[in-house]
């Protein structure tokens, strides 16, 4: 019969697994005759699973649970993965995953699309449930079926918004009129002239900065990818980092923070004084992560190779930077003027002639 401990309001039960073990649990519910029927329906599954080898349910918090605890320390997303979570909760509550179905996955991207949620949300919340039950079924050797595979929503084209030289040169100038944030010159041209991310630059410590190899050093935890690697440093970025040491020698010189206040500590947020320079300098639709699209734009269009940008910007995956590939045209003009080099050794007399139709015609 259920129970109540001095210490819970829930009545909770007692039955014996299929493996013959004393399982205690709560039942969630401070109705009694609801907790007496999961009990008998914990006890007549364990007696199934016990002779017949039958399968026991599967809830949405029995699954998350343990898989939210095993992940703790390995995924830097946890916090995040603990809010998708509960969103997720909100839908399946108390389903039994035995019995998730496809119809199930597009209830639930309806569901979120009411609620006006875009498909690069609703996917990470759908990618968090199929990585537990891809989890579950590989360390607990629970049989769950995973129909979220394969039916994730098209992603939307991402967003590759950046700035002309003359932008960014406005909007240094307007930060240099702030009297409150003069890390936020140093923390622009920083992010410009090596792409690296907000949170990298915010957390930098002065340990991983070599100014003399011109590098910054990145920790795995440091980096979306989870990988060691470094970040060069041109003469625009160094110099930043040089005003911040000044700054640090005169004002904090025990902090270990690269983007600190006069007291040390570091710098949290330059999301109000980023936003205050914007308008300042009359720039609209641009935020912070974009100052990484200016740095990928401008090397691509100075001529720099995919791949180069690839490994600066320390993409996992080449495709990623394959957006960037349309601002440098000429590139690609110059590949296929290969071809007309070719043709004009073997058949010069006709290749001229096409030329000058094609001239003629222009």
């Amino acid at each position: 019969m259920p129970y109540r401990r001095k210490d819970s309001t829930v009545w909770w039960a007692s039955y014996v697994d299929a493996s013959g073990q004393r399982v205690r649990r709560t039942t969630g519910t401070t109705d009694h005759k609801e907790a007496k029927a999961l009990e008998a329906k914990w006890k007549l599954e364990a007696f199934r699973t016990g002779q017949w080898g039958e399968e026991p349910s599967r809830t949405f918090a029995e699954l998350m649970v343990p898989y939210l605890k095993a992940t703790a320390t390995k995924k830097r997303s946890h916090e995040r993965d603990r809010y998708l979570v509960a969103r997720l909760r909100e839908f399946f509550g108390e389903h039994d995953l035995r019995s998730l179905s496809p119809r199930d996955v597009r209830a639930y991207i309806e569901h979120r699309q009411s609620k006006h949620v875009g498909p690069a949300t609703i996917n990470r919340e759908l990618g968090l449930l199929s990585a537990a039950l891809n989890w579950a079924k590989r360390d607990l050797e629970w049989q769950l079926p995973n129909p979220i595979m394969g039916r994730l929503l098209q992603p939307p084209e991402g967003r590759l918004r950046w700035l002309s030289r003359q932008e960014a040169d406005r909007l240094i100038a307007a930060a240099r009129k702030q009297s409150r944030a003069k890390y936020l010159v140093d923390f622009l041209e920083l992010a410009l002239h090596t792409g690296m991310r907000r949170g990298e630059m915010l957390n930098l410590e002065w340990q991983r900065v070599d100014l003399d190899e011109g590098l910054v050093y990145l920790r795995g935890a440091n980096q979306k990818n989870g990988k060691f690697g470094s970040v060069p440093l041109n003469a625009t970025a160094k110099a930043a980092l040089v005003r911040r040491d000044a700054f640090r020698r005169e004002n904090c010189p025990s902090s270990s923070w690269v983007f600190a206040h006069k007291d040390g500590e570091r710098v949290a947020s330059v999301k109000c004084s980023f936003a205050t320079a914007c308008a300042t300098a009359g720039i609209e639709d641009f935020r912070i992560h974009d100052l990484r699209h200016c740095c990928a734009a401008w090397l691509v269009q100075a001529g720099v190779s995919i791949r180069a940008v690839a490994e600066l910007l320390r993409h996992s995956d080449i495709r990623v930077t394959m957006r960037y590939a349309h601002l440098a045209p000429e590139t690609v003009r110059a590949a296929v003027s290969v071809l007309d080099a070719e043709s004009r050794f073997g058949h010069g007399a006709d290749l001229d002639k096409r030329e000058k139709e094609v001239n003629a015609l222009i």
